[in-house]
Formats: structure tokens, sequence, C-alpha cells
């Protein structure tokens, strides 16, 4: 079996670029569209049931640790 890689291939004249002939089209530009401001991720942290049910996690949290660093 024969490892040796395969030689370049060799053409006999470059490949044309017809697009390089081609004259440029002109598009028009969009109109800009003023979208309505969303409210992300920092908006839906700042609501009150989502903030207390964080803080009862993370309560819960320092509890387990803190029984697990000293009684533990």
């Amino acid at each position: 079996m024969d490892m040796t890689p395969n030689p370049p291939a060799e053409l006999a004249e470059p490949p044309s670029a017809p697009g390089a002939t081609a004259q440029p089209v002109h598009v028009p530009a969009l109109p800009e569209v003023q979208l309505p401001e969303q409210k992300g991720c920092l908006y839906a942290l700042s609501q009150p049931p989502l903030m207390f049910f964080l803080a009862f996690i993370a309560v819960l949290l320092g509890i387990t640790g803190a029984h697990d660093l000293f009684l533990g």
C-alpha cells in the first residue's frame, strides 16, 4: 500500500473569475425601523417574587454551609 501524499493538481490555465468583470449592483438602503426597547434579564431579576425565592435559597445554602462547617 502506497502511503505517499498525492501531488498537487496542476491546471493548464488558471480559472477565470467571471465576477471580476461584472458591474456592481446598487441596492437602496432600507429605512431605519424603531423597535420598542425590550426588557431583558436584569428586569426579570428585579421582580420581588423572584428575589424572595433567591433569598430563601441563599439562606438555606448559608444554613447548610454553616452547619457543615461548624457542626459537621
